[in-house]
C-alpha cells in the first residue's frame, strides 16, 4: 500500500490558523478532489471539524482519542488503527493536520504537494521536508489568476 501525504503549505510551512485554511484557491480544491476521489482518506478530528463533513465520493477515516461517533466516517484512535482498515488497498491519502503529518512523514511513500508562494502567519505548521530523503517527480507552476489570487505550485515528491 502507497502512504501519500496531500497538503498545501506556504513558503514558511504555514499549513493553517484558528483550525482554517489561510488561503482560498480554487484550482488547489480541485486538484485534491482529482488526487483523492474515489479513495481512502485518513484525517485528525481537527482537520475533520474544519471540514464539517464527510468528504464525498471518499471513504473517510477520522483519528481520535475521543470516544465519539462521526456519521459517515470510520473513528479510529490512532494512526496505525487507521492504516490498518486500510490493508490491501493500493494507496491511502493522508490529509491533516498537522500533528497526524508529523506521525505519518517516517510511513509515507509519496507526498502531494501544494506550495503556495507567499509566507503566512499560522499557528499550524508542515514538518520540514528533507531533500535527501524525497525526490521531485513532477511540478506544475501556475500564476495568479482572476480566481486563484496567489501563485502556487503542485510538486510530486517520492521517496528518494
Amino acid at each position: 500500500m502507497i502512504v501519500s501525504i496531500v497538503v498545501a503549505i506556504a513558503q514558511n510551512h504555514a499549513i493553517g490558523k484558528d483550525n482554517k485554511l489561510l488561503w482560498h484557491l480554487p484550482k488547489d480544491l480541485k486538484h485534491f478532489k482529482e488526487i483523492t476521489s474515489g479513495g481512502t482518506v485518513i484525517m485528525g478530528r481537527k482537520t475533520y471539524d474544519s471540514v464539517g463533513k464527510p468528504l464525498p465520493n471518499r471513504r473517510n477515516i477520522v483519528i481520535t482519542r475521543q470516544q465519539i461517533e462521526i456519521a459517515g466516517c470510520e473513528v479510529v484512535n490512532s494512526l496505525q488503527a487507521a492504516l490498518d482498515l486500510c490493508a490491501g488497498q493500493d494507496e491511502v491519502f493522508i490529509v491533516g493536520g498537522a500533528e497526524i503529518y508529523r506521525q505519518s512523514m517516517l510511513l509515507t511513500d509519496k507526498i502531494y504537494l501544494t506550495i503556495v508562494h507567499a509566507n503566512f502567519d499560522g499557528d499550524t505548521y508542515f514538518p520540514e521536508i528533507k531533500a535527501d530523503i524525497w525526490t521531485e517527480t513532477e511540478r506544475t507552476d501556475h500564476e495568479a489568476d482572476e480566481k486563484n489570487p496567489l501563485p502556487f505550485s503542485f510538486i510530486t515528491l517520492e521517496r528518494a
